[in-house]
């Protein structure tokens, strides 16, 4: 019996086979749980494509995190493939090539980054509290915001707007007994990372400062604490972040 066992969760994000997403989904299913993904616009056919190459393949449904109609109907487009979520992960991340700019970056590209990689994170939990009625878990994955990584620039001040809202969902949805708590991955070479610029100086250094060592192309290890923290084995925690980084974030600069 495996520790996801009857439980029903949905997924966003899944893009590629190398996604954190996707592996998570697949832990999952191998776990025992039923998984509903999520994808919207061209990117649609690309999830219902990879979503083939999970153990047995989830419905697929239409959610746009930017658009309240799809927030405002999701629970009741949900119903129509369970009667209930036990778990939800949020791996939704964007911000326009100008945020990647510090100095030069605009509020038009700032906003963006914070709507749809930090306040989603709200969104998404609201729209989906009316299937948690017997509790539930948020997971969502952040790249640790205690720091000015190179590059990152106004995404990483989005993901510090992230953690934020995670430790507000946690204070809010605790009495609800819905716990939130996010993971925090070392640097993995997925679709999103390919979106930054000069995210390769991330590849380089990683490794070297990792006491347990660190493999880019590797998802699994972060995947795995996702599992987890849907799982009931995590009972009595939230607001939390699990660091999933080879250890990088414990060593001196």
């Amino acid at each position: 019996m495996g520790i996801l066992e009857g439980k029903k969760l949905l997924i966003t994000g899944v893009l590629m086979d190398s996604s954190i997403a996707f592996h998570v989904a697949k832990i999952a299913q191998q776990e025992g749980a039923t998984v509903i993904l999520t994808s919207f616009g061209r990117t649609m056919k690309i999830t219902q494509t990879i979503a083939k190459r999970l153990p047995e393949t989830p419905v697929v449904i239409e959610l746009d995190v930017a658009d309240q109609e799809h927030l405002d109907t999701l629970a009741e487009r949900l119903r129509e493939h369970v009667d209930g979520l036990d778990g939800v992960l949020h791996s939704i991340g964007f911000a326009p090539q100008g945020a990647f700019n510090f100095l030069e970056g605009t509020w038009e590209d700032v906003s963006t980054a914070v709507h749809i990689s930090a306040y989603s994170l709200k969104a998404l939990a609201v729209a989906t509290l009316p299937l948690m009625s017997e509790g539930g878990s948020v997971v969502g994955l952040t790249f640790d915001a205690k720091f000015a990584w190179p590059v990152y620039d106004w995404m990483g001040v989005a993901k510090a707007a992230f953690e934020s809202t995670n430790r507000y969902l946690a204070r809010d949805l605790g009495p609800k007994d819905v716990r939130c708590n996010l993971v925090a991955a070392g640097p993995i070479r997925t679709t999103a990372a390919k979106s930054i610029p000069g995210f390769e100086q991330f590849e380089k250094v990683w490794d070297d400062r990792a006491p347990l060592g660190w493999d880019v192309n590797d998802p699994v290890p972060a995947a795995k604490a996702c599992a987890a923290l849907l799982s009931d084995w995590f009972p009595a925690t939230t607001g939390e972040i699990v660091h999933v980084d080879g250890g990088v974030h414990a060593m001196g600069q």
